[in-house]
């Protein structure tokens, strides 16, 4: 049996917003998340992932409320990601309803907290992000702080040691491509899939369906994708809600009506139904 493939929702949270922007900056508000996700869990997701894409820059994590409420209403695992630094901190975010939490500054500061995390809670539990960024030599960086911040250190070697630590899953995101809707990078992905044996999954730059079909025939390696833009723009243009935003942060888009012409916006239901005509092994929508 080939390996079945994850589609994956990815959630970039503002506080209580659901936000998006290009190469993670220039964050626009974009609704409630509770919505999304949601509509996500009924259409068909195998996973969500929460990134609270701000934590790190204030030292905090703000989701716990936001998991918590989602955990009681949707049945797939919720991975969440953004200022989890300590084992207390791992242990409230899988107490609020988390089933596997996302690391990446604490990591790379403190990569014992990888192996110490792993042995308390269990290998599956622990997901390491790695942030990329291409250099003029060719060489992949790892940044933190949604690719704010330099670290000096490269992905590659990093991703081995992530493994030998004990993470139990990486989420690779491609910073240069993330936002953009030109595609994943796979020069990337391929490199950093032929040096771990945990599952990966892709992030940064899915701009339509075809994209998806193309990293899954490329990389077939891969465990999963996680996407946003392509299903955010989707279901703001069927259920698009402006009321009580007056006072949340840059709501301008969501006020426009524009659309953004590099994104061909697609649900769930069509992305699985296309990669099962494609002999691309995921779970069926109505395995639900």
């Amino acid at each position: 049996m080939s390996l079945v493939h994850r589609i994956i929702p990815r959630l970039d949270i503002k506080g209580p917003n659901l936000v998006k922007g290009v190469h993670l900056e220039g964050l626009r508000v974009l609704g409630k998340p509770e919505y999304f996700a949601k509509y996500y869990y009924e259409q068909g997701a195998d996973e969500l992932f929460y990134q609270d894409v701000v934590a790190s820059l204030y030292g905090r994590n703000s989701l716990h409320e936001i998991i918590s409420k989602t955990a009681k209403e949707i049945f797939i695992p919720l991975t969440v990601g953004g200022g989890i630094r300590t084992i207390d901190d791992i242990k409230n975010a899988l107490r609020s309803g988390a089933d596997k939490v996302s690391i990446n500054t604490s990591a790379i500061e403190n990569p014992d907290l990888i192996k110490n995390a792993s042995r308390v809670f269990g290998k599956s539990t622990i997901v390491v992000a790695i942030e990329a960024i291409r250099q003029p030599d060719g060489h992949y960086l790892a940044f933190t702080d949604n690719g704010r911040n330099y670290t000096g250190i490269e992905v590659i070697k990093w991703a081995k040691k992530v493994e030998e630590m004990g993470a139990g899953e990486i989420v690779l995101t491609s910073v240069d491509r993330e936002g953009t809707g030109l595609g994943f990078n796979a020069e990337l992905v391929k490199r950093v899939i032929e040096v771990v044996s945990i599952p990966v999954v892709v992030h940064g730059g899915a701009g339509k369906l075809e994209h998806i079909i193309q990293i899954f025939n490329n990389s077939t390696e891969i465990s999963g994708v996680a996407i946003a833009s392509i299903l955010h723009y989707d279901y703001i243009k069927k259920y698009k809600d402006l009321d009580g935003y007056e006072s949340e942060g840059n709501i301008d888009f969501l006020r426009s009506n524009k659309s953004m012409s590099h994104i061909h916006s697609t649900n769930l239901i069509n992305i699985k139904k296309h990669l099962i005509s494609k002999n691309i092994n995921c779970r069926n929508v109505h395995d639900n």
